[in-house]
């Protein structure tokens, strides 16, 4: 049998520089406390900014815009941490399949993937920082300054990779990867493939060599944007870094580390512990009865961010390491985390549904009502799921009443976490970002009423903010992707395909399904709405089909792919907060992925048949 990639790298290294592994400490230590710094003063300003408005009637002007700046600067300053690690989001199940004696060489090129990446993150920053003029109208500073972030963000991901493999004594292999990264950088520009085929086709194969190379997804992204440009992308470089900055600029998804922090501070001040007390009090004596608890939860978080990837990463950072304690195992509870995350872009408030009613001009309210049945369906469907493969080797006993009580008042805290969250957002008194920071600020009072160190304290700020940016960055990159693909209008040669049909709704349902059961695997949920709503719409209209229950379907078959290879974000998202290997989760979720199939196969049935 095949030694694992980790194992061979092992046995084959030259022993490491000393030099090299202290100095590489001392830099991860130092980018560790400025993103935790950073991440300090974004939550700072966005607490600020709900406190003026809502005790003073007034505002901080710029807020929003230096909330964004801010947190492209901790995805430049923080993405480099992750790359030795799950947080890289590596998809490396095909490259342990290789034969032992093909491993350097695929750790070379995976490595190729990362100094491409990195170097259009330098040169195209900087090129965008040579062209772009102004001053932000609101923060009053230069606008290259926000682009020059990622370009910093370049330089460091060179240097952080250098060192780990100097620190592995892998110097000849990492100068060959930078020797090849360069010459493929300054040669893509001066080649030109004259080729009737879309550049959007060489895209996708890039991309997918940088996915079974086991190269990190966000640079496998970046790379395959650049490599487009031999074959006559209309994307040029500058165009690609500044696509991916749009991508990550966008003040939701502030949400996403400090959901992250409230996630950590929750289980150090361990009041995540009362909360599974309780849960275990009520149903922990029956069937599977802590991961129920965890779906129930879910249940009643979703929309709390209106985001999948922010609630996967809560639930990641809080619930894992509680269901791992009551014997689940690792991989199992990660996929049962990630599985329910999915119903946070259904059960609404959900962002999805407000990019569909963007792109299709469907009505808000109405998609949100469908939103609410289709995501209680999915629940039922997980729960049988869950009840049938989960055997906890840990059996509780039934709870007496008294015990109940006293498990419902120590868990009184982790509910006014609820409260802030899901009552703040669904009644309209703060925003999801400022929500997320009003968690935080009550996380880290509880932490600190529970006499949680500064250390422990800082170490939460450093690891949400390392699991932060190695996100933000895999969503800005996926910007330049998208963008190719509908600019070599993918979309209408699906629209001309379905048109083929004729008026039949059960035939339309099918291949709308397995179109986007398709596309799903290869685009974000986002793109994939924007790109394939407005085509698959008129069909089903034509068709008789409601439009509203064909919007909930369109958005509940792509929220499932958050759980499928290779891209699976919910999957990578669990991986990288959790670090277990994305095979093993996605080995892992398939029980629940088809109960899912299940509930969506409901869906169609009931529009088929009302």
């Amino acid at each position: 049998m095949a030694a694992s990639r980790s194992d061979f790298l092992e046995q084959t290294a030259i022993p490491g520089d000393g030099i090299a592994a202290r100095v590489l400490k001392g830099v991860e230590t130092v980018l560790g406390a400025i993103a935790a710094l950073i991440l300090a003063v974004l939550l700072t300003v966005v607490l600020v900014s709900v406190c003026l408005r809502y005790f003073f009637n007034t505002g901080f002007i710029g807020a929003e815009d230096l909330g964004i700046w801010l947190h492209v600067a901790l995805i430049s300053i923080g993405a480099p941490l992750s790359l030795n690690s799950a947080l890289a989001m590596r998809l490396d199940v095909f490259a342990r399949l290789a034969p032992a004696r093909l491993l350097p060489v695929t750790q070379v090129l995976a490595d190729v993937f990362t100094v491409l990446a990195a170097l259009i993150l330098l040169f195209g920053g900087s090129e965008i920082m040579a062209m772009l003029g102004g001053i932000s109208p609101t923060l009053g500073v230069p606008e290259w300054i926000r682009f020059g972030f990622l370009g910093a963000g370049g330089v460091l991901i060179i240097i952080v990779l250098v060192l780990q493999r100097a620190a592995e004594g892998r110097v000849l292999p990492v100068l060959i990867s930078l020797s090849l990264g360069a010459a493929l950088y300054f040669g893509i520009p001066e080649v030109f493939i004259d080729s009737e085929l879309p550049p959007s086709l060489f895209l996708a194969l890039v991309a997918a060599l940088g996915l079974v190379l086991a190269a990190p997804l966000a640079h496998a992204f970046l790379t395959a944007a650049y490599v487009a440009i031999a074959f006559g992308s209309s994307l040029p470089e500058p165009a690609i870094v500044s696509s991916t900055v749009t991508g990550m600029s966008k003040f939701l998804l502030l949400a996403i580390p400090f959901f992250l922090l409230a996630g950590g501070l929750l289980t150090s001040s361990g009041v995540a512990n009362q909360l599974v007390r309780f849960a275990a009090s009520m149903v922990g004596h029956r069937r599977a009865g802590l991961a129920q608890t965890t779906l129930l939860t879910s249940v009643l978080f979703s929309g709390a961010s209106g985001s999948s990837v922010a609630n996967a990463a809560f639930g990641a950072s809080t619930f894992q390491p509680e269901l791992v304690k009551h014997g689940y195992p690792p991989a199992q509870a990660g996929a049962i985390i990630a599985a329910t995350s999915v119903l946070d872009n259904v059960i609404p408030p959900s962002i999805a549904f407000l990019i569909l009613a963007t792109a299709t001009n469907l009505s808000v309210g109405s998609l949100l009502v469908g939103g609410f049945f289709a995501g209680g369906l999915m629940a039922i469907c997980l729960a049988v799921a869950i009840h049938l493969s989960v055997r906890e080797q840990v059996a509780l006993p039934r709870a007496s009443g008294r015990e109940r009580r006293r498990a419902a008042i120590s868990a009184i805290p982790a509910f006014g976490l609820g409260i802030i969250v899901v009552v703040g957002i669904r009644i309209g008194i703060v925003t999801t970002t400022e929500a997320a920071a009003l968690a935080a600020l009550y996380t880290i009072i509880l932490a600190v009423w529970g006499k949680v160190g500064a250390g422990s304290l800082l170490a939460s700020f450093r690891q949400a903010a390392t699991e932060s940016a190695a996100i933000g960055l895999l969503i800005g990159t996926a910007g330049p992707f998208a963008f190719l693909l509908a600019v070599d209008n993918v979309s209408g040669l699906v629209s001309e395909f379905v048109t083929m049909l004729g008026g039949s709704a059960l035939a339309v349902i099918i291949l709308s399904n397995v179109i986007l059961l398709v596309v799903g695997l290869v685009l974000d949920i986002g793109a994939a709405i924007l790109l394939f709503g407005p085509i698959l719409l008129p069909a089903a209209v034509a068709a008789g089909i409601d439009p509203i229950h064909f919007g909930v379907i369109i958005v509940v078959n792509l929220m499932i792919h958050g759980l499928t290879p290779p891209l699976g974000m919910l999957i990578f998202v669990v991986s990288g907060v959790t670090r277990i290997p994305a095979a093993a989760l996605f080995k892992a979720v398939v029980p629940y992925l088809l109960a899912l199939l299940v509930s969506l196969a409901i869906l169609c049935a009931w529009a088929i048949i009302f």
